[in-house]
């Protein structure tokens, strides 16, 4: 693929996979790799420091602000496994980090990157695939996905299942994907899936040559 003009928008690499599959690690190594790795949860997180954005959480949620911070785990607590609920978080909080997003993509045009990777866990729930160029989906079998949860976060198993139950699937994860990297193994396997993928999708980082559709 061909890079695109400063003024046009960079092709999109869109990055998602399941809890505890390794999306994160991936991200590293793109960002290792000299590409911009654009956050959403990053992004939410910067966006409920904002002092409007609280107020409005705190309106429709009450008791989940004190002393001006977000008490996430109450928030959690509130909409977890309440759709509508959730719904009512996510038009507070998306709209926004949807334009912080945009923003970060115009100033990596600006710096004449081809690609730019948008780094969402809910990519495909969201129906944000059909904004993106390629999608790379990072997966692993259940039980390692879970054993990497429950060691990082305190989680019980039933706890990760269940947060993982309210997600799409991972068979319909892999089906939608553009190219699948499976880490399961260890990390200079996924390496050599991550830069072989690069090469299949002609992804560059800014100042590499591009390579030819």
């Amino acid at each position: 693929m061909s890079s695109p003009p400063s003024s046009a928008r960079p092709h999109r690499l869109g990055l998602t996979g399941s809890i505890g599959a390794g999306k994160s690690t991936v991200a590293a190594l793109l960002r290792e790799r000299g590409l911009t790795v654009l956050d959403a949860d990053e992004q939410a997180r910067l966006v409920t420091l904002e002092p409007e954005v609280l107020a409005e959480i705190e309106a429709a949620f009450p008791g989940v602000v004190r002393e001006g911070v977000l008490d996430r785990a109450a928030l959690a607590a509130q909409v977890f496994g309440d759709p509508a609920r959730l719904a009512r978080l996510n038009g507070v909080v998306h709209p926004r980090v949807r334009a912080r997003m945009l923003a970060l993509e115009t100033a990596a045009a600006a710096r004449g990157e081809p690609w730019v990777v948008q780094d969402v866990p809910l990519l495909f729930e969201g129906g944000l695939e059909r904004q993106m160029d390629a999608v790379l989906v990072v997966d692993a079998p259940l039980e390692t996905r879970v054993a990497r949860v429950v060691a990082r976060s305190g989680l019980t198993r039933g706890e990760v299942l269940a947060r993982d139950a309210r997600q799409m699937p991972g068979e319909e994860k892999r089906r939608r994907a553009t190219v699948v990297l499976d880490n399961g193994g260890g990390l200079e396997a996924l390496e050599a899936q991550l830069d072989a993928a690069l090469a299949r999708l002609g992804v560059t980082a800014a100042g590499a040559p591009a390579r030819p559709e």
